[in-house]
């Protein structure tokens, strides 16, 4: 499996890859490689990169975008969420948003394994389930 991860918030991707490896770890898969990007825009291309390479059954795209006072964070968060959905519909290779996108730091905090819920688990969740049934149905 792939990990790409936005690292403009180190401690909250951090955070989201810690939870996402220890799914896989449970699901029994080690092999998993990290690719950092500087930001969530840059992750459809570091997801399709890795979709092309066929090296992986799946990839989680791990970040955060956090609200500011302008309308960047809904370009952000709008691109980063079509392209990652784009990479995944074109390429058949799985590619889960594990992308927060929330008004403030407390937001992101309780859901990068805080007390609402681990984002980077749920990616890597979503990953295994859809690359299982990828191999399910056989599809190449």
């Amino acid at each position: 499996m792939a990990l790409c991860v936005a690292r403009f918030y180190e401690d909250l991707a951090d955070r989201l890859e810690a939870g996402a490896r220890a799914r896989f770890a449970e699901a029994g898969v080690t092999d998993v490689d990290r690719y950092d990007v500087p930001g969530a825009f840059e992750l459809p291309l570091a997801a399709r990169f890795a979709a092309e390479s066929g090296r992986y059954d799946g990839v989680a795209c791990l970040g955060a975008v956090i609200r500011g006072e302008t309308d960047h964070y809904e370009w952000v968060c709008q691109e980063a969420a079509r392209g990652i959905q784009d990479v995944q519909l074109r390429s058949g290779i799985p590619c889960a948003f594990g992308v927060l996108t929330v008004d403030n730091r407390e937001q992101a905090l309780a859901r990068a394994g805080g007390d609402k819920r681990d984002s980077g688990r749920h990616a890597a969740e979503a990953v295994l389930a859809l690359a299982g049934l990828r191999r399910q149905l056989q599809v190449p």
